[in-house]
């Protein structure tokens, strides 16, 4: 006999996708927000073979790794409220920032339409190539940013904005950027604002580079030249943000094992109602763990009263028919024990026994044996009778509540509930529904009157007694000596 007993433990995987491209740490730029689900599923079967029985065990393992993508702000980091910057090295250009080339400050009208604060200006007309690489310079201004508390690793995209009024066509203006992870360039890019031969006047320019991986650093260099030199180049307002990819990847591990145990040559009763027990009254869960969980069902027992189980008598009182008597049956039973009865005292009849006397005399009456017979199957008529009015008559009430008591499952026969209806079932055949009304006390009034008797001490008296009598009369009384 084979017994299949399985114990299975399942989890529920749900996977979405939002996202249709994967943002790699060497991916340059900014990343599509969102979030994306891998799923890899490894499958591994076993067999274990312990004689009585054997074990399979199918391991599943599940390992889902979740990405996500968001694109965080740096703010300006060219403000000195965003702490990237001190007060000389702001965009506001207040203050120089420093670098190659002859450079002026103006401010008032002098700034043009960049407002009567201070302003820089390009007054170079050398045509040299500057620090960071840019050909054409006569004069620049350098700013060098630490952000390497940004902890940027992912990639991103610097964007900056700058105003310029530049009022002779034949000057020129650039903006330059280089981003670092410590000393090795991550990125370097130049925009020529406005070249030698265009008239650009006041206009505000915005741009942008991407990068990837690391970035730690950032120099920022404007620079230019001053043909005629008579009012160069001017610029105010620069601005730098620095957008980068914050990407949080989480991996979870779910192992899900299903156990397949086949029993071999499992012939013990025993053990199978003990398994079908333990599944019929347990209800059975899975933790988050895996462990397998036991928690025993909780029946709920019916309320029960004298007045519920006097209605299920009635009830099946209705429904009992009463049993036809065949009185034919009977009385041709009666008669077959009757004869039966008779032909028996027949075989057993004595024979009359010879003898050598003479024969007496013939005014001797011979036995008459009729009368006998007769008075066999009066005694036997009578005797049936009495056999069928002593047998207990058994009333509707008793078979319905007979019927209450046997329908009590033999696993419930012992509960309280159980216990109370074999109870009132007892109570309604005794008619003793009083049992169950309240009770009065029985009040004693002669309590008291027995409470204030005495009852003479005898042990007193034989003290008294004692007192007469010496020790040694004492024990000669008890050897018999005087």
């Amino acid at each position: 006999m084979l017994l299949y007993l399985k114990l299975c433990l399942f989890l529920l995987l749900v996977s979405f996708y939002s996202k249709a491209n994967t943002c790699l740490p060497d991916v340059e730029g900014l990343c599509t927000p969102g979030v994306t689900i891998e799923e890899q599923v490894t499958i591994e079967e076993t067999e274990e073979d312990k004689g009585t029985e054997i074990i399979y065990t199918t391991t599943t393992t599940t390992t889902t790794t979740t990405t996500t993508v968001t694109n965080e702000d740096s703010g300006d980091i060219l403000d000195g409220e965003n702490e990237y910057v001190t007060t000389s090295k702001e965009g506001d250009m207040d203050i120089d920032w420093g670098g190659q080339g002859p450079a002026s400050m103006p401010s008032g009208n002098s700034c043009g339409q960049l407002g009567t604060d201070k302003c820089a200006m390009i007054t170079g007309s050398g045509n040299n190539t500057s620090t960071m690489g840019v050909s054409g310079m006569g004069t620049t201004f350098i700013n060098t940013i630490d952000i390497s508390d940004l902890q940027i690793d992912n990639g991103g995209e610097v964007k900056y904005s700058i105003k310029v009024d530049k009022q002779d066509a034949q000057d020129r203006i650039y903006m330059h950027v280089t981003g670092y992870n410590g000393t090795t360039s991550v990125f370097s890019g130049t925009d020529i604002l406005s070249e030698s031969g265009v008239s650009s006047g006041y206009q505000s320019y915005n741009g942008s580079f991407d990068f990837g991986g690391v970035l730690n650093k950032i120099t920022v260099e404007i620079g230019g030249r001053d043909i005629n030199l008579a009012i160069g180049p001017m610029f105010d307002d620069v601005t730098v943000n620095v957008f980068y990819n914050v990407i949080n990847t989480i991996i979870e591990q779910q192992i899900t094992t299903v156990e397949e145990i086949v029993y071999l040559n499992l012939t013990d009763p025993t053990e199978l109602d003990l398994i079908e027990e333990i599944i019929e009254y347990n209800d059975i869960s899975i933790d988050e763990s895996g462990e397998i969980e036991f928690a025993p069902i909780e029946s709920v027992q019916e309320e029960v009263t004298y007045e519920s189980v006097e209605i299920e008598i009635a009830e099946l009182n209705i429904d009992i028919p009463e049993p036809e008597v065949e009185v034919v049956q009977a009385e041709s039973e009666i008669e077959a024990e009757i004869e039966l009865e008779m032909e028996e005292i027949e075989v057993v009849e004595p024979e009359p026994e010879e003898t050598t006397e003479e024969p007496q005399e013939e005014s001797q009456e011979p036995e008459q044996e009729t009368p006998k017979t007769v008075q066999k199957e009066k005694d036997s008529e009578e005797k049936v009778e009495e056999e069928k009015s002593s047998e207990p008559k058994v009333s509707e009430k008793e078979k319905a509540a007979t019927k209450i008591v046997k329908k009590i499952d033999d696993k419930e026969r012992y509960d309280d509930a159980a216990q109370m209806k074999t109870l009132i079932v007892m109570q309604i055949l005794g008619n003793t529904k009083t049992f169950f009304d309240a009770q009065t006390n029985i009040v004693d009034t002669n309590v008291n009157e027995y409470l204030n008797k005495t009852i003479e001490d005898q042990y007193g008296i034989l003290f008294d007694m004692a007192q007469g009598q010496t020790m040694n009369r004492m024990i000669n009384q008890q050897y018999g000596t005087n």
